[in-house]
């Protein structure tokens, strides 16, 4: 995500704003909590405080870490939270090989549940990405990443049947 956010430096208007949302967005993360991003985002809060950066919008910070937990666009009075949620989805768009060793990833990660668990929920989550009408925001990434994105989810979610 780092490296996305230096090669569109151009496009974005907060630069270090979105680089330590990015840096902060899943500092705080247990597989089971659904609190992570709020979490997150205050331990952000806290640690910036620490600094004195008069200039740093810590509140955009935040919102754009807390905008991450469902995807959608909270701050957006320009395109910084789009290339944010893009950059956190970037994944999706590679290819297969690279999509499918990140989804035995997730599967480890959640490991302390058994496959009748694991598999309903993956693929309502899946099911919930392709139901969108764009999973990227920005056109950069819609062109780069949604048709590969969704031939990557639509063969995960035919996977478990």
């Amino acid at each position: 995500m780092l490296n996305l956010a230096k090669e569109n430096e151009a496009f974005i208007n907060d630069l270090d704003e979105v680089l330590f949302a990015i840096w902060f967005h899943d500092i705080i993360y247990k597989s089971r909590s659904k609190r992570n991003e709020k979490r997150s985002a205050k331990y952000a809060l806290k640690k910036l405080k620490k600094f004195n950066f008069k200039e740093l919008k810590k509140d955009k910070i935040s919102n754009l870490i807390l905008s991450t937990q469902k995807h959608k666009i909270i701050v957006d009075e320009d395109l910084d939270n789009a290339f944010l949620l893009d950059f956190d989805l970037a994944i999706l768009g590679q290819n297969w090989d690279l999509y499918e060793d990140y989804t035995q990833k997730i599967r480890k990660e959640y490991r302390m549940f058994p496959n009748f668990l694991y598999i309903p929920a993956r693929k309502k989550v899946l099911q919930g990405f392709l139901n969108r009408e764009k999973l990227f925001f920005t056109e950069k990434y819609q062109d780069l990443f949604e048709q590969q994105a969704r031939e990557n989810l639509l063969k995960e979610l035919n996977s478990y049947n």
